[in-house]
């Protein structure tokens, strides 16, 4: 069965953006850059809510310092865009939804393919946990404290326990951080996005 994996960056103090969406304290090496591209090889399809699909679709398509292969992998998977406020997408291989349907989500992960990942996208994180549809966080601790700003969990209702399966540490102070879900909420109503 596909697996539905976070793979995102956060702050000592647990914010994956500033207040304002500040990613500008995001940590790029190499050494990050090889296991991105890794993880890239293991998905065929990106989940996004509309705020970081917004952010993603106006810097991808024309990329210019970003590894050749992963620009083509941003392109060239799969989208879901989950947004109540959009009326379309134009990024390649995009598809709009506009409600989470755990039983659709549930068909999808058991469909033939690779795993699927979120980035960014704190909303859809969190309603997506709270139907127990993730299977894996991969957490990018960045060395630095911001203070405040956005989190991925906001509006979690249950706690989940997590069995910590791998941990990578750079030269950057970047430590990877790769956790599985152990207990999954009960919980199979609708969500928003």
């Amino acid at each position: 069965m596909r697996k539905i994996i976070v793979s995102n960056m956060v702050s000592m103090d647990g914010f994956i953006a500033g207040p304002n969406g500040e990613i500008d304290w995001f940590v790029r090496d190499r050494e990050l850059e090889r296991r991105t591209i890794e993880m890239m090889g293991t998905v065929d399809m990106i989940m996004f809510g509309r705020v970081t699909y917004e952010m993603m679709a106006s810097y991808w398509p024309n990329a210019t310092n970003d590894n050749p292969y992963i620009k083509e992998m941003m392109n060239k998977l799969s989208k879901i865009v989950f947004s109540r406020t959009l009326d379309k997408v134009e990024w390649n291989n995009s598809i709009l939804v506009s409600e989470i349907d755990p039983e659709k989500i549930q068909r999808m992960k058991k469909m033939a393919g690779k795993n699927i990942v979120i980035f960014g996208s704190g909303k859809i994180v969190s309603a997506l946990a709270q139907l127990g549809l993730i299977d894996e966080y991969r957490i990018i601790v960045n060395p630095v404290i911001i203070g405040e700003g956005k989190s991925m969990f906001k509006g979690l209702k249950e706690s989940q326990k997590l069995k910590l399966i791998n941990t990578l540490q750079f030269g950057s102070g970047v430590a990877i951080l790769s956790y599985q879900v152990q207990d999954k909420p009960a919980e199979t109503g609708r969500s928003d996005g």
